[in-house]
């Protein structure tokens, strides 16, 4: 019964995201003052030295059919998540026409997803090894470098980071290319070394940049978990100090990381926009950015509903999983 309020619960929460994020993006580019149909027909004018007026209203009514601006404003929202959650149809991209925007998507999003995803966990498993050694031995020398490297490098702006980066190992030390370029036929040998090849620098400065706050933050529950009483019981009983580290001190403090683990997907696609654009990478970070600089309406909408539903879905399942990794939680 617990199992099932649990279960019935996160499924409400998690619903109740997916139409509060899904309902902002519907209403807030009717907010906006512009029009994307006006829009889209004042460029075409201005391009072509004279047009039909037919032909502009025939193109005015096929932009407003592809916008999804038909009928009254409860029409336009029903269906559009009938599209979101049934269809996946946001219709084609205006600047890539007629390409359908959920075929833009789906090339770009497992690019994103690859990179964020692998960089956020080889961060998070480095920096809690690195964390729980320097909590646990905090009066070593080694730790209290280490403590002071991650402080150093914690707070320091992304993007100051990147293009150092950037600059050391692109131009200083050309041995990384500037854009993401990847040759060959999909998924050969040489296709997926020119891949790992071209996205290694920017999931190094993702990984560095996110390393400091995990060993921070594991070093600071390693040092509080060693001096509890069952800890201090294990070393009266001659246990040995890598017994104790891996044993007792790290079950317990590895626990609130998965949960800051959890929490952080949330900003996977937000992250994805600066360290894509910089580094030209071909992900929903530099599409969503190209849709915005060329007022690609479908596009921007599409992006940002498929992102807040791929970050939603990643966060339920962990919700979910997470009671499993930790006997003290029950399904209540």
């Amino acid at each position: 019964m617990k199992l099932l309020k649990f279960l019935i619960s996160r499924t409400v929460t998690f619903l109740l995201i997916i139409f509060i994020g899904v309902s902002v993006v519907f209403f807030l580019p009717r907010l906006m003052p512009t029009d994307p149909v006006e829009t889209v027909l004042s460029k075409v004018l201005v391009e072509s030295a004279s047009i039909d007026p037919a032909a502009i209203a025939e193109m005015r009514e096929i932009l407003t059919q592809n916008f999804g601006l038909e009928g009254t404003l409860w029409e336009q929202y029903t269906g559009f998540f009938g599209r979101v959650l049934f269809t996946q149809n946001f219709g084609p991209s205006l600047s890539q026409y007629p390409t359908p925007v959920i075929d833009l998507i789906g090339k770009a999003l497992p690019w994103t997803m690859g990179l964020m995803l692998i960089s956020m966990i080889i961060a998070w498993i480095i920096g809690n090894i690195i964390g729980l050694l320097a909590g646990f031995r905090k009066e070593k020398l080694s730790s209290k470098i280490l403590e002071a490297v991650s402080i150093f490098i914690y707070p320091m702006p992304y993007y100051i980071f990147a293009l150092i980066l950037i600059m050391l190992f692109a131009y200083i030390i050309p041995i990384f290319p500037l854009t993401t370029v990847v040759m060959g036929t999909p998924w050969s040998w040489e296709y997926i070394i020119n891949l790992l090849y071209s996205s290694l620098l920017p999931a190094l400065s993702l990984i560095l940049i996110n390393i400091g706050w995990w060993v921070l933050s594991m070093k600071t529950l390693a040092s509080g978990i060693k001096e509890e009483d069952y800890v201090t019981f294990a070393n009266l009983k001659g246990l040995s100090k890598r017994k104790i580290m891996w044993n007792y001190i790290a079950p317990n403090a590895i626990l609130p990381q998965i949960t800051a683990l959890a929490l952080r997907l949330g900003t996977l696609f937000s992250g994805a926009m600066i360290v894509e654009v910089l580094f030209s990478y071909p992900g929903m970070g530099l599409l969503i950015y190209n849709a915005v600089v060329q007022a690609d309406y479908n596009l921007i909408v599409g992006s940002i509903t498929v992102s807040i539903l791929a970050v939603s879905i990643a966060a339920y399942v962990i919700d979910l999983i997470y009671p499993l990794l930790d006997p003290r939680i029950r399904y209540n």
